[in-house]
């Protein structure tokens, strides 16, 4: 036996696991950003799951609300000198999607369109249950888990979209919505019809609802398109989108945000325009689903929207909505507004 030889040290092997030992040290001693609380992550998957539901509970109390007394306040006027109108049943949808939310997420940052009154009935509403099998969504089920830090997260929610609608009994517009914008940037967006029962969800580069359709891309629409535009809220905004668009342009009027993106997505209008200030909750979910079927939203002045928690919840440059060929409608806007300001 040779006990003389001489012993060859793998260099790559001493390398490979230096580093290794290297790594291990380095996380325990929290050197790296991995999380050493669970409840730092959240689930995309589940948090989807969550929101479905959020606006459910929510399109529920709505649909409660028309058959009580409505105690109407007004939040104010818009520029437009429209009364801004809340009810009850916006109150009422608020508590059951913020705490519904929160009481599942509690490190989440949920951004709402109203505020709940002092009732402490309001905060205990039940957590979500993350583990129910959404029959309607089963899709769902087969999807990935995804991991992202709560503190990326942003959740904006309208408990009551077309609250003017939905006092004059025009529950055809009525939606509520939620979003998912991770740093600034909508991601998950559900919008749920409460009067007809009816949910349409798009997680972006993933997939959607089977209720949204194949629509085809028309490109004599451009010639005439259909634009759909506030019905309480329309400014100037009809007279930009015949000039800009050409006296063939058909223009429409609807309420609500979400009905009117849902109109665009669906196909049944080439665009959504307003020229007007409006708020980031009303926006976020459809923001999410139109890029879910690869359509844009952006401000007139093609500015995507940041829907971080700490940005102001106004976007003041009007937006567009478009499912297809949004530069080119984009480019026939600003000459226009400048030309009537």
């Amino acid at each position: 036996m040779n006990f003389g030889g001489t012993l060859r040290v793998n260099k790559f092997a001493c390398f490979s696991l230096a580093f290794i030992l290297f790594l291990i040290i380095y996380w325990r001693t929290g050197g790296a950003s991995y999380p050493q609380d669970k409840s730092d992550l959240v689930n995309l998957k589940s948090l989807l799951k969550a929101i479905i539901q959020a606006t459910e509970r929510g399109g529920k109390k709505v649909k409660e609300g028309k058959n009580h007394e409505l105690n109407i306040k007004s939040k104010g006027k818009t520029l437009e000198g429209v009364i801004d109108p809340v009810t009850d049943a916006d109150y009422a949808s608020h508590c059951a999607m913020y705490y519904g939310l929160k009481n599942t997420f509690p490190k989440l940052t949920v951004v709402s369109e109203e505020h709940s009154k002092s009732d402490s009935s309001c905060e205990s509403q039940p957590a979500i249950d993350l583990d129910k099998v959404l029959e309607d969504h089963r899709i769902v089920e087969y999807m990935n888990d995804e991991l992202v830090y709560v503190k990326d997260v942003t959740v904006w929610i309208d408990p009551l979209d077309a609250t003017k609608e939905y006092t004059e009994s025009l529950y055809q517009y009525v939606t509520t919505m939620a979003c998912v914008a991770i740093r600034g940037v909508p991601i998950i967006g559900v919008i749920h019809y409460p009067f007809h029962a009816r949910t349409y969800w798009g997680w972006y580069t993933k997939k959607h609802s089977s209720n949204i359709p194949t629509v085809e891309h028309k490109e004599e629409h451009k010639e005439h398109p259909t634009v759909v535009v506030s019905r309480s809220h329309a400014g100037k905004v009809i007279d930009i989108a015949k000039e800009a668009f050409g006296e063939k342009t058909t223009v429409t009027s609807a309420a609500g945000a979400g009905y009117k993106v849902m109109e665009v997505v669906n196909g049944t209008a080439d665009v959504y325009l307003h020229a007007t200030t409006i708020k980031k909750w009303d926006l976020c979910a459809g923001d999410a689903i139109i890029k879910t079927v690869r359509g844009k939203m952006t401000t007139t002045k093609g500015e995507y929207i940041d829907y971080s928690s700490d940005t102001s919840v106004k976007v003041t440059d009007g937006i567009l909505v478009t499912r297809f060929d949004h530069d080119y409608y984009l480019s026939k806007i600003p000459k226009v507004i400048e030309a009537m300001h």
